[in-house]
């Protein structure tokens, strides 16, 4: 019995060892070998290139154009007055990005305008409805009303006939049925 305990702790350590190892194993491994790249390579002579003083502004990605950014792609062909008027290209981005969130916001201004207007229209007629029933409601009543005093006007009826000597069953009519002659 003890030697099927130590057989199963340590198939129990084993199996662990090995899951663990299925999991760190392949993240390990990359760590390893991409620090064995970087150490085993020497690093790249600088590259001699002619940047234009704007590269040293730090400019957001989104209004970034990688053309005049890349200046290990410098054409000496671009336009100077490019260059120069690097400023007003970004100043026109950016009242260009302006005039499309005015738009934005406009349309959305628009959309909760119709929204207020079908939801006062349905306001409305909620209203009328409500109204509606309040008329039903209020009729309703006064019928219930008129109901109860007419069976009580006729329970008095009944109550007077039956004094006199009227039967429910017992009803003979004095009228005469009409003759084809």
């Amino acid at each position: 019995m003890a030697r099927h305990a130590a057989a199963l702790k340590i198939g129990l350590a084993l199996l662990g060892l090995s899951m663990t190892g299925y999991i760190l194993g392949p993240p390990l491994y990359w760590h390893l070998t991409e620090a064995l790249a970087a150490v085993s390579t020497s690093s790249c002579p600088s590259c001699p290139c002619e940047c234009s003083p704007y590269s040293a502004i730090t400019i957001p990605k989104e209004l970034s154009n990688a053309s005049f950014a890349d200046c290990a792609k410098h054409d000496p062909e671009v336009n100077e007055d490019t260059e120069k008027n690097y400023a007003e290209l970004l100043t026109e981005e950016l009242k260009l990005r302006e005039a499309e969130s005015l738009e934005k916001h406009k349309r959305a201004d628009m959309g909760l305008l119709e929204a207020k207007k079908v939801t006062s229209s349905y306001q409305k007629e909620a209203d009328k409805c409500n109204s509606g029933m309040e008329t039903c409601e209020e009729a309703r009543e006064k019928a219930e009303l008129a109901l109860a005093e007419q069976k009580k006007l006729t329970s008095k009826w009944e109550e007077r006939a039956r004094q006199k000597g009227w039967r429910e069953g017992a009803t003979k009519s004095n009228v005469k049925p009409k003759s084809n002659v």
